[in-house]
């Protein structure tokens, strides 16, 4: 591989003008692509195979009607006043008016259909039914759903829209920009060059350009999740900085060494290269794999990010070496272009002082010391694990300020936090003779079960077979009670009747997602991490090696949950991340950050071990190897993970929940596994390891095949090199 990565950077250096062209002309088309042929987003969520999934079909059926998005308009009167007075009333009433204007309404209830005033008097809803699903609504229709009341609010009453229609899409705000910012001025420090670094940041923009801009493009055939494009962006940037940041830092690398510019591009490449390829292959792996979960948005987001990283892989190996063709070596610091001051640079990067070196010594010195410290320190951040609980998110966990919070609030106050969510129990009987008898057994059952508040009289579908009820819990939608009130519906439900009795709603819909998430994970599992320790095992030719990075990942995990346990669901200092409400962590949280941290993790282990595999090829001890590989890659794998860091972080000031708890879950885990598990308890494992660590049985070693990672064959390449000009030392 290093030799066909060798002429693929050399080849990109020489032919820059080209390579720059045609990344610049798909950025163009993808970009006019996703201006003219993106389509609409989609917030719904299917679970193929699932009880409440098989609901939402029957009722899509019997009651089309229902089939589409729903909205609610929360009247509130001013203090001391009433929704039933004369102008309360008049209040209604406008705001009826205005909804049934809307296009694609089907039905606009008022409060004295649905028996929706609280007791007190003082809180109404208004129900609106359109005949089409949220994502086909135009965003016009959205916007003059949010506005209706406007008129009503200024004789003092509160108007607050939830519902489906009322949650909008969370979108990219000036926060992710100050990640970009972090990022440049890492990047500056990191190389001492505005060059260096401004190269190594339009690459990483460029390969994003084309990702994300070719995913809005596919987004008119494929609809994809609202949240898909800015999981894309957030890898996208964060990997596609660090892929280019480690190739251009071997670059200089070389060029300090003495080596021509276009030989240390090829060579850069060609080493530091093949370790952006796998470990993109691993972050791609782990992001594809997603597809065995069964849930489809959660498969299209994973597929989408995977082909985002796939384009920062290509574009870090052939744009990153254009690039570095047309700065010459002006990607050095000025001081630097000198050789003699080149020499003692090269000098002080083996020097006893060095940081990176004195860290590395320390460490590897106090091996089983530092080992048990970290592995029982972490495993302590883990104990909040245990206490874990999962659910969609809702409208109780949005900014107190947003409309859908309000709405949120004010229904709690009239009419309890269980109304927020009501349970819809669907009753298919085998005939209508029977329909009547099966729906009063179900409805005296539910009325029974503890913990329900209110059974909503049965609603009969135009065929006569099919009748909906509502029941509205005593507790709210994200609250573990009201899950367990789910499974207590269907054991008692079951089997009570001839007619099958299905529950969903939006409750329903997260246990069974949750439900679904907890099967597929220990698939899921197997198979990432099974393909990517084959992928390190033919990457590192060992067997140590893969399986120390495997239990590795798994304390950073086990960490990072344990702290966004802490954090977003018993709001251990909740504010410093701007959240609202604590409460359970994202039903498909936990599975997505895996997956990404998965790929991720091993970017680091391949970055430092491969360095450290490589001094050991070349002749070093496996002590030595680990101490100069380490204090090699030190600098610039600290850079890559703050890099990683702050672009993960800034998305933790979104409003958007899911966008909140994704950026801060990755901005843990990164720090974690960067820091504590890559920087120091592998080279402690290293060095207990010794010579062990490199250790592969000569059967399989003669089975797997010779990737050459390190650039050792690159010598007795015959093309290496054109005629009479020699081949630099490898490094």
């Amino acid at each position: 591989m290093a030799t066909l990565l060798y002429r693929l950077g050399r080849g990109s250096f020489r032919h820059r003008g080209i390579v720059l062209t045609v990344w610049i002309a798909l950025l163009a088309g993808f970009g006019l692509g996703a201006a003219f042929l993106s389509g609409p987003s989609t917030s719904s969520v299917t679970i193929p195979g699932t009880e409440a999934q098989r609901a939402l079909d029957s009722l899509a059926t019997e009651f089309p009607g229902a089939a589409g998005g729903s909205g609610s308009i929360v009247i509130a009167a001013p203090d001391g006043g009433t929704v039933t007075s004369t102008e309360g009333q008049a209040a209604i009433a406008a705001i009826a008016a205005e909804a049934s204007l809307l296009p694609d309404v089907a039905a606009v209830l008022d409060p004295a259909q649905t028996g929706q005033v609280s007791p007190d008097e003082s809180i109404a809803v208004v129900r609106v039914q359109f005949t089409k699903p949220v994502d086909e609504l135009a965003a016009s229709t959205k916007e003059a759903f949010n506005a209706i009341g406007a008129a009503v609010q200024d004789e003092g009453f509160t108007v607050a829209h939830g519902g489906d229609i009322a949650s909008g899409e969370p979108a990219i705000g000036g926060a992710e920009g100050i990640g970009v910012l972090i990022a440049a001025l890492v990047l500056v420090l990191t190389f001492g060059s505005l060059v260096a670094a401004g190269m190594t940041l339009l690459t990483a923009l460029i390969g994003l350009g084309v990702g994300v801009a070719g995913l809005y493009s596919l987004s008119g055939i494929v609809s994809f999740s609202s949240i898909t494009p800015i999981l894309a962006l957030m890898l996208g940037l964060a990997v596609g900085i660090d892929y280019s940041l480690f190739i251009v830092s071997r670059h200089r690398h070389n060029l300090l060494e003495g080596m021509r510019p276009d030989e240390a591009a090829g060579r850069a490449v060609a080493t530091a290269g093949s370790a952006v390829v796998f470990a993109g292959a691993t972050v791609i792996i782990a992001l594809a794999g997603l597809t065995v979960v069964g849930i489809g948005f959660l498969a299209k987001m994973g597929l989408a990010a995977a082909a985002t990283v796939l384009v920062a892989v290509l574009v870090a190996l052939t744009l990153s070496p254009a690039l570095l063709g047309f700065a010459g070596r002006r990607v050095l610091p000025r001081k630097l272009r000198d050789p003699e001051a080149a020499r003692a640079a090269l000098g002080d990067e083996e020097s006893p002082k060095l940081l990176g070196r004195r860290w590395a010594e320390f460490v590897t010195h106090h091996r089983a010391v530092v080992l048990i410290v970290g592995v029982l320190g972490l495993g302590a951040l883990s104990i909040p694990v245990l206490s874990m609980q999962t659910s969609l998110p809702d409208a109780g966990h949005a900014p107190a300020e947003s409309t859908a919070r309000i709405a949120y609030d004010l229904t709690t106050r009239g009419f309890g936090e269980g109304s927020n969510g009501p349970l819809v129990v669907v009753v298919d009987a085998t005939s209508p003779d029977t329909l009547a008898a099966d729906a009063a057994t179900v409805t005296q059952l539910l009325t029974d079960t503890p913990g329900v508040v209110v059974v909503t009289p049965p609603t009969i579908s135009p065929s006569g077979t099919t009748a909906l009820l509502q029941v509205v819990p005593a507790t709210g939608p994200s609250d573990p009670a009201t899950a367990d009130l789910v499974h207590a519906i269907r054991d008692r439900v079951a089997g009570s009747s001839s007619a099958t009795v299905s529950v969903t709603g939006f409750t329903a819909v997260g246990v069974d997602v949750s439900q679904k998430l907890a099967d597929a994970l220990p698939i899921y599992l197997l198979l990432v991490i099974g393909l990517s320790f084959v992928l390190l095992m033919v990457m590192f030719r060992s067997i140590l090696v893969p399986l120390k990075a495997t239990l590795g990942f798994l304390l950073t995990v086990g960490a990072t949950f344990g702290i966004a346990v802490a954090v977003f669901q018993w709001g251990w200092l909740s504010e410093t991340v701007g959240l609202s409400l604590p409460g359970p962590l994202l039903s498909f949280m936990p599975i997505l950050i895996i997956g990404i941290l998965f790929g991720l993790a091993m970017d680091y282990e391949v970055f430092l071990v491969s360095r450290m595999r490589e001094d050991f090829v070349h002749g070093a001890s496996a002590r030595e190897a680990t101490v100069s590989g380490f204090s090699h890659g030190a600098r610039v794998v600290t850079a890559a993970a703050a890099i990683m860091i702050s672009i993960f972080a800034a998305f933790v000031f979104s409003e958007d929940s899911t966008i909140k708890s994704m950026g801060f879950g990755l901005a843990t885990g990164v720090a974690i596994d960067a820091f504590i598990v890559r920087m120091t308890l592998v080279p402690a494992a290293m060095s207990l390891l010794g010579d062990r660590a490199w250790w592969l049985p000569g059967w399989l070693g003669r089975l797997l095949p010779d990737v050459d990672i390190e650039g050792k064959n690159l010598r007795a390449d015959d093309d290496a090199a054109p005629a009479g000009e020699p081949v630099a030392k490898a490094v």
